[in-house]
């Protein structure tokens, strides 16, 4: 198991994915921003793997408007040495890596000119991972989209431009189940269309099934990343007490996470913390399943999360 955090690190005050206003760009703008959001990113991945941290996501805003037609700057080249020197860092000790583009992002819009957007955006990040040089365990992760009214035509319409992807683009994705729009349930029917790997989040489960256990879907997703996709996915957040239903914790409930360790600790999965206070309760959740890991002396098949996950070999 490999346990990390979206985008940010609040200790180090460090953000990878700064940018600016669109008005205000300029080559010049965007090369000192890049500049610094990859000095950040450096930085976060450094402390990630001090921490045992070994999966984080990247933001999207990375490169800003790297999708935009505005911009007409070569990036991938001008910033060549500095994607090698992460990839080669990233590489050495096995990070598993993921991006998640803004819910503007949607395969399966009525409105073409919104798909050919978002399909713009997608091929930005997978440009990001290549010129990281990254496997195909690194993931691209998006939401099913939205229902307009007619679920059943929404889902085909996804699949159907699922299809239409270059293959650089399908071995990248992953699709999410949400907590409103489309569960584990039809995130399955779709990857039996498409072979599309999904990723478990066990929070929208919670506020939106069909009345399946954990365990059970966890079976069911398990079996989506057969091939060279990696361990599966998992997002784990908690409800915030106190809150709106479905807002994130502010920082990891223990008892709530231990009790998702018990559960779901026979299986090999890499885990991605959605707590807002990020690398914090990351670390808090590595220190938990390392305990509950030498308390229950699990087979071999288990990586210790305090272990760098440097070979297909688990300890």
């Amino acid at each position: 198991m490999r346990i990390g955090y979206p985008c940010v690190n609040y200790i180090i005050g460090c953000r990878a994915n700064r940018t600016f206003r669109l008005r205000s760009y300029s080559d010049r703008y965007l090369k000192e921003t890049v500049e610094s959001n990859l000095s950040c990113l450096y930085r976060i991945l450094k402390y990630n793997v001090q921490y045992q941290l070994f999966f984080f996501r990247i933001g999207s805003e990375l490169v800003p408007f790297a999708s935009h037609p505005i911009c007409q700057f070569d990036w991938p080249e001008y910033f060549q040495a500095q994607f090698k020197e992460i990839g080669l860092f990233i590489r050495q000790n096995n990070l598993r890596i993921s991006m998640h583009p803004d819910q503007f992002t949607l395969i399966n819009a009525m409105d073409e000119s919104i798909f050919q957007r978002s399909l713009k955006e997608l091929n930005y990040h997978v440009r990001l991972f290549e010129c990281l040089n990254l496997d195909s365990t690194a993931k691209i992760q998006i939401h099913v989209g939205g229902v307009y009214g007619n679920k059943p035509a929404s889902i085909q319409r996804f699949i159907r431009r699922y299809h239409q992807m270059d293959e650089r683009l399908k071995r990248c994705l992953v699709i999410e189940n949400d907590d409103n729009n489309y569960s584990v349930k039809e995130c399955l029917a779709i990857h039996k269309k498409t072979g599309i790997p999904v990723v478990l989040d066990v929070f929208h489960h919670q506020l939106y099934n069909h009345g399946e256990s954990l365990t059970a879907v966890f079976d069911s997703v398990r079996e989506t990343w057969a091939g060279n996709h990696g361990p599966m996915i998992i997002d784990y957040s908690s409800q915030q007490p106190g809150s709106r239903k479905g807002a994130h914790a502010a920082i990891i409930d223990e008892e709530d996470f231990r009790r998702f360790i018990r559960t779901t600790g026979h299986y090999d999965f890499d885990l991605m913390l959605e707590i807002k206070d990020k690398e914090s309760s990351a670390v808090r959740a590595v220190k938990i399943a390392k305990e509950h890991i030498k308390s229950k002396h699990f087979a071999s098949n288990i990586t210790n999360p305090l272990t760098p996950h440097i070979t297909s070999t688990h300890t």
